[in-house]
């Protein structure tokens, strides 16, 4: 088992996901922010490795306007001997990584021209995990999609889109996961029948959409879509509801007792666990003291010290905070129909 956390490090004082206004562009910008962008996730996966936690979501904005028409920066050229670097240090060290693209990724949408976008934004994150010359077990996680007024053709949809537009390379890479308002795990194995695509198991949106499974269940039946090679150890999203708050919003923090509850339901399973909690590291570190404890993780060497966490930690700055999105110059496309 390796357990993680997505795409920020709050301990560390830089950001793997600075970027900028679209209309700031320029190919000087591009090349400086990329090349901070990747010295900062080379820390994060060292600090990572050195607290034992191999698991981690790369964010999708390490080349800022990497899928969009106006970067015309010879990025994969240009910085292909970091990314091999970045990449022979996650072998190196046994670390899994992966993205997951963001909720304007969607394949089964009936606007062509989202769905276009959409296919070249997965061929981008791709690339990315291509220059670091890592097999298919790195993964790029995406969501079922919107309904638009009829589930049994977005499906259908879904399925075309996969098979008829998305290279087979990034095919190999992608998996689907199930959500909390529109797709069920149930609805997600409809789509592995057709396409042999894997399941990612969230269980926190499994409590929130499901057909009845209990949790036991319906963690072996989307590890069962994972081919064992080609796909390797099944990959999951762990949270819990925040208290008080409205359904579906994520814990701010790891409740020990609700973990261990959930660790009786895995009982035994190889995942790989990431960690969709709002402290980001801090929870992982836990969870990764409440697996040591029941011999799930190795123990750390003698001598390790965890580190400390403030209560409220202040959240890092970055460009990205005042950015828009990365099609900020275009109309959104709709947010998924219910």
């Amino acid at each position: 088992m390796k357990i993680g956390y997505p795409c920020v490090n709050e301990t560390l004082p830089c950001s793997a996901g600075s970027t900028f206004r679209l209309a700031s562009y320029s190919a000087e910008r591009l090349a400086t922010t990329v090349a901070a962008n990747l010295a900062c996730l080379q820390q994060i996966l060292e600090w990572n490795v050195a607290h034992g936690l191999l698991f981690f979501r790369i964010g999708s904005d390490v080349v800022p306007f990497g899928s969009h028409e106006v970067n015309t920066y010879p990025w994969q050229r240009e910085f292909r001997s970091e990314f091999r670097a970045i990449g022979d240090y996650v072998r190196q060290h046994g670390l899994r990584v992966s993205f997951h693209p963001g909720q304007y990724v969607l394949i089964n949408s009936p606007d062509a021209g989202i769905v276009s976008r959409s296919v070249a934004d997965l061929v981008y994150q791709g690339a990315m995990l291509d220059l670091m010359e890592l097999d298919s077990t790195a993964k790029l996680q995406i969501h079922a999609g919107g309904v638009y007024g009829d589930k049994g053709v977005a499906l259908a949809r879904w399925v075309d889109s996969f098979q008829t537009l998305v290279p087979t390379d990034v095919q190999a890479r992608l998996v689907v996961e199930n959500d909390d308002r529109l797709y069920s795990l149930r609805e997600c194995l409809s789509l592995h029948d057709a396409t042999g695509v894997p399941i990612l198991f969230d269980n926190f949106h499994h409590e929130c959409l499901n057909h009845g499974e209990p949790m036991r269940e319906a963690l072996r039946l989307a590890a069962a879509t994972w081919h064992p090679t080609r796909d390797g150890v099944p990959m999951m999203d762990y949270s819990s509801q925040a208290p008080g708050e409205r359904r579906g919003k994520h814990t701010t923090t790891l409740v020990p007792s609700l973990f261990e509850d959930f660790l009786v339901d895995l009982d035994g399973l190889e995942v790989d666990m990431m960690l969709e909690i709002k402290d980001k590291e801090a929870s992982a570190v836990r969870a990764a003291q409440l697996l040591r404890a029941r011999g799930l993780l190795p123990p750390m060497p003698a001598g390790y010290e965890p580190p400390t966490f403030t209560a409220n930690p202040t959240p890092l700055t970055s460009p990205k905070a005042a950015a828009p999105k990365r099609r900020a110059t275009k109309a959104k496309p709709a947010a998924p129909a219910g």
